[in-house]
């Protein structure tokens, strides 16, 4: 076993109402002024003006910013960025999924470090820690809330790139399951196979410890038995409580162990078609799955079939995890293939250029060539 060391650089709260105590954990921290970093859907419920409600009750100042479009862009980091600086804010409060909190990350670099976004393009390049956040998610599938990752879209280039670093891992994290109750069954399958392919690919990577594989695994067994009933019934609390916390469980390991060919490819499928990155995601898994079975120990494999399928005893061959992937996108109403999110196949050479730029690659777990990503795209058609 290789030596390895770990930290937990936060503070996490779970519980259902857990976002009330927002105002008293941001008092704690001496905030008194904070932007609020949403999106436009979100910005109009009710759950969002009891939040905004309990800072007013508490004196606690906030500003709100609420054009997060997904897969956001370098003008919307620049239009929040002007924001925080405009309403004078000490730190920034993200209410949403992956998107808002991306944004809010990124305005936490430039508030605190100054320059554009594209200078801390990468991993390593942020300086120092960011100004303080607190992230709530109100999806069960980014993790974003414990990760060391932002993701903004440079429209210019049609690219996606990443931002890497433990500098930007908000300081607090509110696990609230009531806000995750109200999510279109669209939303919450799509952001349920996100986090289950957050588990796979940090339990497959070639940087996986003991640490990320205990989180994984973890997470696998929480969102393999509680994705289908939350699907069906957004308002089952048992199965909110499940999916979040798998969703958490499941940023924890790939903050620790990076992710693989899965997320690499997603990223130029949002960036040129600005497809949702979970579903993105899912119809990329089995395909890369299948991919890099060979080079996974099998025990691996079993367990996410078993944590998958349901299948507790009987016999395993890959072919079954393959189609237990498929089995279940399937139950979720998924898009099959590529073909069917309308991607034009003409631009897979340059989809392919873009997935090999991705530091995730490097740690998947069976090497690529760009010739092999765009075979993985041409199959995922």
């Amino acid at each position: 076993m290789k030596d390895f060391s770990f930290s937990l650089m936060q503070n996490i709260t779970f519980g259902a109402g857990s976002a009330a105590r927002l105002p008293d954990l941001l008092a704690d921290r001496g905030l008194d002024k904070v932007l609020v970093v949403t999106g436009p859907t979100l910005a109009r419920m009710e759950s969002t003006r009891r939040i905004l409600q309990a800072l007013e009750d508490r004196g606690i100042v906030y500003s709100v910013f609420s054009d997060v479009e997904p897969n956001p862009s370098i003008e919307t980091v620049n239009k929040a960025t002007d924001a925080f600086s405009a309403c004078g804010a000490q730190g920034i409060v993200a209410l949403g999924g992956g998107s808002p909190m991306d944004v809010a990350k990124a305005v936490g670099v430039l508030a605190a470090h100054g320059g554009v976004i594209t200078d801390y393009e990468g991993a390593g390049k942020v300086p120092g820690r960011i100004v303080p956040l607190v992230a709530i998610p109100t999806t069960a599938g980014t993790g974003s809330e414990v990760t060391a990752a932002a993701v903004v879209t440079d429209h210019a280039r049609h690219f996606k790139f990443s931002i890497i670093s433990p500098e930007i891992i908000p300081a607090q994290a509110i696990l609230d399951p009531e806000l995750i109750l109200s999510l279109p069954r669209s939303v919450a399958a799509a952001a349920g196979v996100d986090a289950i392919v957050h588990a796979i690919e940090s339990y497959v990577s070639l940087a996986a410890d003991p640490f990320s594989d205990t989180m994984a695994e973890k997470a696998l067994e929480l969102l393999g038995k509680h994705i289908r009933a939350f699907a069906a019934d957004r308002s089952d609390m048992d199965a909110a409580c499940g999916m979040l916390l798998g969703s958490t469980f499941a940023g924890i390991a790939f903050a620790r162990a990076k992710l693989g060919n899965v997320h690499a490819m997603a990223h130029p499928l949002g960036g040129y078609f600005n497809i949702a990155h979970g579903v993105a995601n899912a119809v990329l898994l089995p395909v890369v799955m299948e991919f890099n079975a060979p080079c996974v120990p099998e025990c691996k494999l079993e367990r996410i079939y078993r944590a998958l399928s349901g299948d507790l005893h009987g016999p395993f061959q890959t072919e079954k995890l393959i189609a237990a992937i498929r089995t279940l996108c399937a139950e979720l109403d998924i898009p099959k293939n590529l073909t069917e999110l309308r991607v034009d196949p003409a631009l897979i050479p340059s989809m392919a250029e873009d997935a090999m730029k991705s530091g995730n690659v490097l740690v998947n777990p069976r090497p690529a060539t760009r010739e092999d990503m765009a075979e993985l795209f041409r199959q995922a058609m």
